[in-house]
């Protein structure tokens, strides 16, 4: 950033050619937008903005959520609405129309923005008017729909497996982790302290030594008795991904791959002796842990059940009964 001895109050014209050459220098794949504040879609990432004394932005004071965007048609839209209004139950927030509205929001948005292939995020925030603490009086609550082309996460993560560290920042206070709010400083500084450190990413664990969540997945674990085991939703996010695995998981017990399927409590030195370790979420996937600090998961490289669920999941996206077709 450059700064003038002079600095220039800006006309309406001039701030979005600054907006726009901002997205010039930094392009992204953002395809369409929608914001209940400007009452429509837009389809320049220069003009997706919301105003910065909106109290999702200075106070954190928001939600969001994500689905998946497979060969024209969203999946598992409906259970991640069900967890986007828990998540702004407990976070106090309006919601500015109902689900059913916000529902066709989310569909007509993705219409928009031709895309066949990519993710849905979604965010609720409290409103503009103040920089106080609570929300302004009088404030509506902001609607956002954004799509675009996904996370995309290195190969060798499948192939050849990702190395795990256990991170020296606190798992969140319960209420807060299984609200998918917009406040994800320790699930930032978790992941750059991991990267830092020659991982791909953490794992929080409990104050019980037992194990949590990853920064923005879950974690789940194959025993030696080939029981895939989930750690319990009490003080981590109910992922939907993680939810549907555990439904598909139960395939591979008929088909016996696996001896059984459990949520529970499980500790650091269980899961360090798991014949398989997996990182769980919506854009990742199921992806195969095979080093967890200096302990090697099973022998070392990505295990059959992670394969098996992940090739599970991927047909669920495509061919599943949890899909809503696109109306382009």
């Amino acid at each position: 950033m450059t700064v003038s001895s002079t600095l220039h109050i800006l006309a309406a014209d001039e701030v979005l050619s600054q907006l726009r050459a901002l997205r010039a220098t930094q392009p992204v794949n953002y395809r369409a937008f929608y914001s209940s504040q400007l009452g429509g879609i837009v389809t320049d990432p220069a003009l997706m903005v919301i105003p910065f004394d909106d109290h999702m932005v200075h106070r954190g004071h928001g939600i969001f959520d994500t689905a998946g965007l497979v060969d024209g048609k969203i999946y598992d839209l409906e259970a991640h609405l069900d967890r986007f209004l828990l998540s702004a139950e407990r976070s106090k927030l309006r919601l500015p129309c109902s689900r059913a509205e916000m529902r066709d929001i989310i569909i007509k948005t993705t219409a928009a923005s031709g895309r066949r292939e990519g993710s849905i995020r979604y965010w609720l925030s409290s409103g503009p008017g103040s920089l106080d603490l609570t929300p302004a009086k009088g404030a509506e609550p902001g609607f956002f729909v954004m799509i675009f082309d996904g996370l995309v996460y290195p190969d060798r993560w499948y192939t050849k497996g990702l190395k795990v560290m256990t991170t020296t920042y606190p798992i969140k206070a319960p209420l807060y982790a299984i609200t998918k709010a917009t406040n994800y400083l320790p699930n930032v500084l978790m992941q750059m302290e991991a990267k830092e450190a020659g991982f791909d990413n953490g794992v929080f664990v409990d104050a019980e030594g037992n194990v949590g969540e990853s920064s923005n997945m879950n974690v789940a674990f194959v025993t030696p008795g080939r029981v895939f085991v989930h750690p319990r939703f009490k003080n981590i996010l109910a992922g939907c991904t993680s939810l549907r695995l555990l439904e598909l998981a139960r395939t591979l017990v008929d088909q016996g791959g696996l001896a059984g399927v459990e949520v529970r409590d499980i500790s650091m030195a269980e899961a360090r002796r798991s014949r398989e370790m997996a990182l769980l979420g919506s854009s990742v996937k199921v992806a195969p842990v095979v080093q967890w600090d200096a302990d090697t998961i099973g022998d070392g490289k990505p295990g059959p059940v992670s394969k098996a669920l992940l090739r599970l999941l991927d047909e669920d996206m495509r061919s599943g009964d949890r899909l809503i077709p696109v109306p382009y």
